[in-house]
C-alpha cells in the first residue's frame, strides 16, 4: 500500500476525528496527488456547515427585517433539515471515498 493513498484516505476518514484540521495540514505538506484529495475532503467537511450558517443567516435576516417570527422559524426548521440530510450524505460520501482511495493502492 502506498503512503500517498493512506494519507489521502486519512483525509476523508478525518470526518471521525479532525474534520477540518487534518485536510488543511495535509494540503500544505503533501504532494500534488494527495493535495487533490485533501482539498476535496476539506470542502466536503465544510459544505454542510456553510449550508447551516447561510440558512440561519437568511432566516434571521428575514425574521428581523420583515418582523416575521413564524417565517423565520419555518426557515430555521428547513435549514436544520437540509443540514442534517446534507451532513449525512457527506458523512457517508467521505467514508465511501476513503475506502475507494484505499482500494486503489
Amino acid at each position: 500500500m502506498k503512503g500517498n493513498n493512506i494519507l489521502s484516505s486519512l483525509c476523508y476518514f478525518s470526518i471521525f476525528f479532525a474534520p477540518f484540521l487534518l485536510p488543511i495540514i495535509v494540503y500544505f505538506v503533501a504532494e500534488d496527488e494527495v493535495k487533490y484529495h485533501a482539498k476535496k475532503a476539506f470542502w466536503s467537511h465544510i459544505f454542510p456547515y456553510a449550508i447551516l450558517f447561510g440558512g440561519l443567516a437568511v432566516s434571521g435576516i428575514y425574521g428581523l427585517s420583515f418582523n416575521q417570527s413564524d417565517g423565520a422559524g419555518i426557515g430555521m426548521m428547513i435549514t436544520y433539515a437540509v443540514f442534517i440530510l446534507v451532513g449525512i450524505y457527506y458523512f457517508i460520501w467521505n467514508i465511501v471515498k476513503g475506502v475507494k482511495v484505499l482500494k486503489t493502492a
